[in-house]
């Protein structure tokens, strides 16, 4: 179970992996540098292809687009290096940006963003013609999310109350309710962060200064831990054609004598764990 280091940026705040399916590629992003880099697992070749406005989160979209997710509120389509701007800014937004994002089933959005200096972060739902509505405030970091093989429940972190929740999701309009605690995260265990559920609905969970990833059971008992040469484990998601390699981001690269020799790198695993497909957003299409 030892993980593979595939790609060695040395990010500072890597983040966001996910797998483009039409161009069998793995997608992922540096926070703090504002750029977005592609991996080839056949070739082993990878790239920066985007450098800019900071994006703090992205989907794919059905046409093969990137749908980003930025500061200032700001929801910009980037396709072929070509910009095109859905929502300029939210002006509740201006100091702060989103954080992570998914794709439900239907293409909506659900995108977080982050607290300011005088209020807590906030979740919002990206509807298909581009609208936006605000699902929950007081949130303390919004992060990670996921939906349950039945499409039922959605799960969703609040990374600042060391909370992942379980939430009742209707597909037919996006809207969750019944909001309960799957887990908390103790404090010596390090922080929730992204995450992602596998084919037979398991939870993996990244573990900001955890240095680790977690597999929960549905029940919510800890299922599996992998340790990885970075305390700040960042995000997972499933890729390859058949959604067999678990690819996980990491932070920290910039101090890499407190981090980790790993810290910011892109590593990965192959447990004969199956993920699925994650959504993919269809705005404004």
């Amino acid at each position: 179970m030892k993980p593979e280091l595939v790609v060695d940026y040395k990010l500072a705040i890597g983040e966001n992996p996910l797998w483009h399916p039409y161009e069998k590629k793995l997608y992922w992003i540096d926070i703090q540098t504002a750029c977005i880099f592609r991996y080839d697992p056949v070739t082993g070749d990878h790239e920066q292809v985007y450098k800019g406005d900071v994006v703090g989160g992205f989907t794919i979209q059905v046409n093969g687009a990137l749908l980003l997710f930025m500061s200032k509120g700001a929801i910009k389509v980037w396709k072929a290096g070509e910009l095109t701007s859905i929502i300029g800014e939210i002006p509740d937004e201006r100091e702060t940006r989103f954080n992570d994002v998914i794709a439900d089933p239907e293409g909506r959005v659900f995108c977080g963003t982050m607290p300011t200096n005088d209020r807590p972060g906030r979740l919002y739902r990206l509807e298909l013609d581009g609208s936006l509505k605000k699902i929950l405030d007081g949130i303390g970091c919004s992060n990670g999310m996921g939906f349950t093989p039945d499409r039922k429940h959605m799960y969703y972190t609040d990374s600042s109350k060391r909370e992942i929740y379980l939430f009742d999701y209707d597909q037919s309009n996006g809207n969750i309710e019944n909001k309960r605690v799957f887990v908390t995260i103790q404090e010596n265990e390090g922080v929730p962060d992204g995450m992602t559920v596998d084919r037979d609905g398991y939870v993996w969970s990244a573990r900001w200064d955890g240095g680790c990833i977690v597999r929960y059971a549905p029940d919510g008992k800890e299922n599996l831990r992998i340790e990885f040469p970075a305390k700040k484990v960042s995000s997972v998601t499933f890729g390859g054609d058949d959604y067999m390699d678990i690819y996980v981001t990491t932070a920290g690269g910039d101090k890499r004598d407190k981090e980790g020799y790993g810290a910011g790198a892109l590593f990965r695993l192959n447990l004969g764990i199956q993920g699925v497909p994650e959504f993919m957003s269809k705005i404004c299409l």
